[in-house]
């Protein structure tokens, strides 16, 4: 489907359920997109309906691990090394929360084996390095003006030379991972379609293809 398109999260959870798990007994899904877009929303709104449907979900949030504004490629090797890897040879995940106000990592948090369903959001979040275990891609994206303008309606003006410096960055990032172009849904982050935001998403590509389960 290359249309845009109300989709039903149900059928894309379906999707994910239909097929073995990659990450130990879990299913992951990402969502990446650049800053603004709408991650941390859709994230959420997916985790609703997978644990309305009983699934053990559990949402990481990539902001969590990234030292700083300039902290992203380490974070993605946090949630490798220590949360993905760990998952898949069957121990439990273990990342500390970066606290953006003290300028350092907190208070340890753990990702059980027993989760169903891990999503991750956040630019890197749908690395290539991760590509073995993802059950399913999902990125989402806005015009960069209202990515802006959310941003600093959230971080406050003062750190507008932060997200510009930012946004160059993860425009560079995404074309060397080609994120976009691996995604399996691309997803709208400011839809003018009318559909219902609690179970839908308006899609303008879907490529969902049938899962290789000698990778799982």
């Amino acid at each position: 489907m290359e249309s845009t398109d109300a989709l039903t999260i149900d059928s894309l959870l379906d999707h994910v359920q239909a097929a073995p798990a990659r990450l130990g007994r879990t299913r992951l899904i990402s969502v990446d997109g650049p800053a603004g877009s709408g991650k941390s929303s859709l994230a959420g709104r997916i985790a609703a309906r997978a644990e309305a449907r009983g699934l053990h979900t559990l949402v990481l949030h990539m902001d969590d691990l990234y030292d700083g504004w300039n902290g992203a490629v380490r974070g993605f090797g946090l949630l490798r090394d220590h949360v993905l890897k760990r998952l898949a040879d069957g121990r439990e995940g273990r990342y500390r929360r970066y606290d953006w106000n003290l300028g350092a990592y907190a208070e340890l948090h753990v990702v059980p084996v027993t989760l169903d369903l891990l999503i991750v959001e956040g630019v890197t979040s749908a690395d290539r390095d991760a590509d073995a275990w993802q059950s399913l891609r999902v990125w989402i994206e806005t015009t960069n003006e209202i990515r802006l303008d959310r941003g600093i309606a959230r971080d406050g003006e003062a750190l507008r030379d932060h997200w510009l410096d930012w946004m160059r960055w993860e425009r560079d990032h995404f074309a060397a991972e080609n994120t976009r172009g691996r995604a399996d849904v691309i997803v709208d982050g400011s839809p003018t379609q009318p559909h219902d935001p609690e179970t839908e998403l308006v899609a303008t590509s879907v490529r969902l293809v049938p899962h290789d389960s000698a990778a799982s």
